[in-house]
């Protein structure tokens, strides 16, 4: 055993206020629309006066940035999550003097119109059941020296596609069981993030777009594997968009298993399933350009100090 004499310092560190649910309506029409959004702020430079001796000259309280968030959404406007994150991110680091970087993290959820005798009401929505969609906006330095970066994407895209799928060949070893299949069914609960190389970007239409890509792929694609899957669901999107840098897809695999009616004498061809939720394979992987510019902040998330 090992004593460590060197001297205890203080590492790296940020702070913010997490998981603002801000609602934005738009009243400007008869037809209303909302836009709802969990947003989370940190902010990063040196604080260290406040971690070592307490004193907090250098800190914008968390409560601040809860009333930024409100503030902007009706201030600079809520069209677009990406647009509403720079717009935060970048009053952070211009305007607060201790602040050298700012990381803002958001979600948004989807509501759809209540239809009133088959036509669309103005102001009342049932919450959709889709995917969350998701952007992270990261702002460092000042000046001709400030870096901007931009991922968006999704988590809980539920897909599934009852045949086209394979898994066989695999590697086996004494304790191997499983029996390959060359039909089975593919579902997940996919996570998407993509990382822009720039900032003048039509959002929703993007958004739209890689989506669609990916659905694409997912669907007509003969799959020997999930991994196979993933790769050419975003080689779709960056063949598709060539402004996006790389993709990040994570994919647990939401095992279907056939469920078996044969000892009650019912025949069961590929027709009645569990659908297990737990132990579950979880594939994930990295689609990138080679000459992709570096990363940079992008990945650092709000969650994870370092």
């Amino acid at each position: 055993m090992t004593d460590l004499n060197g001297k205890i310092v203080l590492g790296a560190n940020q702070y913010g206020k997490a998981e603002n649910r801000v609602v934005r309506i738009y009243r400007d029409t008869p037809r209303h629309e909302i836009h709802d959004i969990n947003v989370s702020s940190a902010l990063r430079g040196d604080f260290s006066l406040a971690h070592l001796v307490g004193d907090q000259s250098n800190v914008l309280p968390t409560d601040t940035q809860k009333q930024t968030a409100y503030t902007y959404a009706k201030s600079k406007g809520l069209l677009h999550i990406e647009s509403y994150g720079l717009d935060l991110a970048r009053h952070y680091v211009d305007d607060v003097g201790p602040v050298e970087g700012a990381r803002i993290e958001l979600e948004e959820y989807a509501w759809q119109r209540v239809v009133i005798d088959g036509t669309e009401h103005d102001h009342t929505w049932t919450r959709k059941g889709e995917e969350i969609r998701t952007s992270a906006v990261t702002v460092e330095g000042n000046g001709e020296h400030q870096k901007t970066w931009v991922v968006s994407g999704f988590k809980e895209m539920i897909i599934l596609k009852s045949t086209g799928s394979e898994f066989a060949g695999f590697l086996e070893d004494e304790l191997t069981v499983l029996e390959p299949t060359h039909d089975r069914v593919m579902a997940t609960s996919l996570t998407a993030q993509w990382r822009y190389t720039k900032t003048d970007v039509d959002w929703d239409d993007v958004y739209a777009g890689a989506k669609a890509a990916m659905v694409e792929r997912f669907a007509n694609l003969q799959s020997l594997a999930l991994q196979q899957t993933l790769y050419a669901m975003g080689e779709a999107v960056l063949m598709k968009y060539p402004f996006i840098a790389e993709i990040r897809l994570s994919a647990p695999n939401k095992h279907h298993f056939l469920y078996d009616t044969g000892r009650f004498g019912v025949e069961n061809v590929g027709e009645v399933f569990n659908a297990d939720d737990r132990p579950y394979g979880l594939i994930q992987a990295t689609i990138e350009r080679e000459d992709a510019p570096d990363s940079g902040s992008a990945w650092r998330n709000y969650s994870v100090v370092g």
